[in-house]
């Protein structure tokens, strides 16, 4: 009993014992931690059907054992009695070492879960390999900026002065960069909301193509005459989009407007339009074209053919098929197409010399 006594007593007033004695209890429970990773942890993420969980895993498995190394020694040192300003230069030290130490993990496992996202854009549609750059330098700006704030608390320094100037110098280059900056945005919210993508069809301000790339600065439209026209993304957030290749049908309606002449037997003129459009190759099958009476014009009769194509990058194509099979049914049927006509009469004008 006395010699537990003494032990206890020598413990208690024995400064590098207790440190010692802290540092092996810290050891030991980072072991166990180890342990517990490897074990408990990995021995789960590789049952799963994913690889997402082991890449983090393998992120996070080494920097947590060199944050709790790193913190025993600082626990460890903290029994000694070391003399200032070392003490203070130790121990900053040290906090400095692990806040690295866990920035570079996070940095590590925000960039694994955005590899991840972007390899599944249809889930994730604002994460792309075009966004990708994005979210990795914001990512990193936000873990490195609050690390650095962090560790200049733990060295002392009035960190007031330094965001101050950081954000007079955030604000000019916001004004000098500010189109390019516009661009890029709407880049983003382009890829979140997704009202196009590529391959599709659209038309912009009297242009029409198809969308070629998608960028963070403009978007990349091939028009039907094989010219390559980029746009710039603030003006198309700002502008009105038709997305031919858009909607929950994949195919793309045609409308052709057809006059014909007063007089004409609508049923006939119905039968003959129906007949030549579901004989069109171009047009589907599903759904049938149709024919519809819109209007009673100035001086026709006027109908419309509404059909439905497969493809938007077959629309001229399909318009001059059907166009052509039109005029020629309706002429083989007798029905009239009324164009303008106009007569002129010429009148004589006197000789003023007969006066």
């Amino acid at each position: 009993m006395e010699k537990t006594q003494e032990i206890l007593s020598l413990l208690r007033s024995n400064r590098h014992i207790q440190a010692g004695l802290a540092l092996i209890a810290v050891l030991i429970v980072g072991k166990i931690v180890d342990l517990f990773f490897q074990h408990v942890i990995h021995r789960h993420t590789r049952n799963t059907k994913t690889d997402l969980d082991d890449k983090i895993f393998s992120a996070i498995h080494k920097p947590i054992f060199r944050a709790v190394l790193l913190a025993g020694i600082g626990l460890a040192l903290g029994i000694e009695t070391i003399p200032e300003p070392w003490g203070f230069y130790v121990f900053a030290s040290i906090y400095t070492l692990i806040l690295l130490t866990l920035s570079f993990m996070a940095v590590k496992v925000t960039s694994i879960i955005f590899h991840s996202m972007s390899e599944q854009p249809a889930r994730f549609h604002i994460v792309q390999p075009a966004t990708l750059p994005v979210f990795e330098i914001a990512s990193k700006i936000f873990i490195f900026g609050g690390a650095a704030y962090f560790i200049m608390l733990s060295w002392e320094p009035e960190p007031t002065g330094w965001l101050a100037s950081a954000g007079i110098v955030g604000i000019a280059v916001g004004f000098a960069a500010k189109d390019t900056l516009a661009n890029l945005f709407a880049g983003v919210f382009i890829l979140a909301d997704a009202p196009y993508k590529v391959g599709d069809y659209i038309e912009l301000d009297g242009q029409r193509g198809q969308v070629s790339k998608i960028g963070l600065r403009s978007t990349r439209i091939l028009t039907r005459d094989d010219i390559e026209i980029t746009i710039p993304n603030s003006t198309i957030a700002n502008s009105k989009i038709i997305n031919e290749s858009g909607g929950p049908s994949v195919k793309h309606r045609l409308r052709i407007p057809i006059g014909v002449a007063y007089g004409s037997d609508i049923d006939h003129v119905r039968k003959v339009l129906e007949e030549t459009s579901r004989n069109n190759e171009h047009l589907c099958i599903s759904p049938e074209p149709r024919v519809r009476f819109r209007s009673f014009g100035d001086s026709s009769l006027n109908f419309e053919v509404l059909g439905w194509i497969e493809d938007p990058s077959t629309r001229g194509r399909a318009m001059d098929s059907l166009n052509t099979a039109i005029y020629k049914a309706l002429g083989k049927a007798g029905i009239e197409i009324p164009f303008p006509k106009r007569d002129v009469y010429l009148r004589k004008i006197p000789d003023s010399r007969e006066d």
